[in-house]
């Protein structure tokens, strides 16, 4: 998590980001014409997208939140807009959003909108892991009203990051071989980490 700060995202950034249903269409639209979000159009990134969408069906149907979670987000009082940078060909992204669109679904104080990453990069370049890092998916929290960036979260839960780093750290090159364990982890591990590293950042965000 990184300090809270200013950021260059305006009334238009949001006006036009994408609602989940949005951006779900948005990528069966393009996965019809063979494409997915960004330049790049390989078959590898459409490869990655068809996978995605498989896992936010399957996130969207077997994704149950915690009581204490689900319980503290209908007591939520403060308007929040929870903006999600992400790309369709993002493993992490798919594994993420579903259970912050859950966990919107719980109250009506947290709208949650969706933009794609290599549009907007100004906004995460505010948000960069180990300040160097374009990782997505990027949970930036503001203020409904102000707009005031209350703070961020991502791209992925602490252990599910650590194996990463560990990853990376070890010369890692072969990207499939990272994400087939980053998939397996978050399968074993069915949302709970994403769900109980977001709960006490809740009340961090409300009060903040």
């Amino acid at each position: 998590m990184t300090e809270v700060k200013a950021a260059p995202i305006t009334k238009e950034i949001l006006d036009k980001a994408y609602t989940y249903d949005q951006y779900r269409q948005m990528i069966d639209n393009l996965m019809k014409e063979n494409k997915t979000t960004g330049e790049n159009n390989s078959e590898a990134m459409l490869h990655y997208t068809k996978m995605n969408t498989f896992r936010m069906k399957r996130l969207d149907k077997t994704t149950e939140l915690l009581p204490e979670l689900e319980e503290r987000l209908k007591q939520l009082e403060r308007p929040m807009i929870w903006l999600v940078l992400t790309e369709a060909w993002c493993g992490d992204a798919a594994q993420i959003i579903p259970v912050l669109q859950k966990m919107a679904d719980q109250t009506e104080n947290i709208d949650l909108k969706l933009i794609l990453r290599d549009q907007n990069l100004d906004i995460m370049d505010e948000f960069l892991t180990h300040g160097r890092s374009r990782s997505i998916p990027k949970l930036i929290v503001l203020d409904a009203n102000s707009h005031d960036v209350l703070g961020d979260w991502g791209p992925r839960p602490f252990e599910a990051q650590e194996m990463y780093d560990n990853w990376r750290l070890n010369d890692g090159e072969d990207y499939r071989e990272i994400s087939e364990t980053l998939h397996k982890w978050y399968a074993d591990d069915k949302t709970e980490s994403t769900q109980k590293e977001l709960l006490p950042l809740i009340d961090r965000w409300e009060n903040g």
